[in-house]
């Protein structure tokens, strides 16, 4: 039986200047949510850029979606570590990801399922790994380690079928071959 799911939300974000860890660097990490239909080209969402093409970003790294499934997870963490500014809502988009979704983990992902939205196809093609910027954008030096152990890092889509996709839109997965799923992937690099 195929699985399915439902986009929530849909964040773009431009490229700003940051003061993190007494530098300034380039990030696009502040995503805000998107309520139209947003244009899915070769190279990500309309109106979403990245700061460093090295690590995010390209054909394989268009679109970074984040289950919301784990948002109860971050909310607690982040409590633990008594981040002032933190929104005990927690609205959607604070892990940097384009999409957010309902109804797939990384444990039921793999790399080359295809997420078949009503107007655009997005292949999984790598786990997401954390860096300085995600615990800038968290409030606290433990959220990467956290999401190593975890395991919940969402994962990377590359663009098979452009169009646009909504807030609400719902999708299916298609599975591909079934060699090796994003939290095998992601726990392999983690050890090394």
């Amino acid at each position: 039986m195929p699985r399915s799911g439902r986009v929530l939300s849909v964040q773009v974000g431009v490229a700003q200047p940051l003061h993190i860890q007494g530098r300034e660097v380039l990030s696009a990490y502040a995503k805000r949510p998107v309520q139209a239909p947003v244009a899915v080209r070769r190279l990500g969402l309309q109106g979403d850029e990245q700061a460093d093409p090295s690590v995010h970003g390209g054909l394989s790294k268009a679109v970074y979606a984040y289950p919301v499934e784990h948002y109860a997870f971050w909310r607690t963490v982040r409590a633990q570590a008594r981040v002032a500014a933190w929104d005990a809502e927690l609205p959607f988009g604070p892990l940097g990801e384009n999409l957010t979704l309902s109804g797939l983990t990384e444990t039921e992902a793999w790399i080359g399922d295809v997420l078949r939205f009503p107007h655009c196809a997005l292949a999984i093609s790598e786990p997401r790994y954390p860096c300085f910027k995600f615990e800038h954008a968290m409030g606290f030096r433990q959220s990467a380690r956290l999401m190593v152990q975890s395991g919940y890092c969402g994962f990377y889509l590359a663009v098979r079928e452009e169009g646009h996709v909504s807030p609400g839109d719902p999708f299916e997965l298609v599975p591909g071959p079934r060699e090796v799923s994003i939290a095998e992937l992601f726990a392999a690099r983690v050890r090394r």
